[in-house]
């Protein structure tokens, strides 16, 4: 396992106990650069208009569209760091 995947893996663990929850955009930036880490460019289709969580995750995932996934896990890395 590479060392930038390592880094990101503890990230992910550390996400889950920052001392305080992130607000809605951060907590958008925080799914969208994880989506692109972990799977790249998003091909789902966009949700309803109607489902409007849905649809924020979506979006937020499609604005890192043709981020590398090495580059989107290190922008989390640094997201959640500066959130510690």
């Amino acid at each position: 396992m590479s060392d930038l995947q390592t880094r990101f893996d503890a990230a992910v663990a550390h996400s889950k106990n920052l001392s305080e929850r992130p607000d809605n955009m951060t907590l958008l930036k925080i799914y969208g650069y994880y989506k692109q880490g972990s799977q790249g460019d998003n091909t789902d289709d966009k949700p309803s208009f109607t489902d409007m969580v849905a649809r924020a995750k979506w979006d937020a995932w499609t604005k890192c569209q043709g981020m590398s996934q090495d580059e989107a896990k290190e922008k989390y890395i640094e997201l959640i760091e500066s959130l510690s």
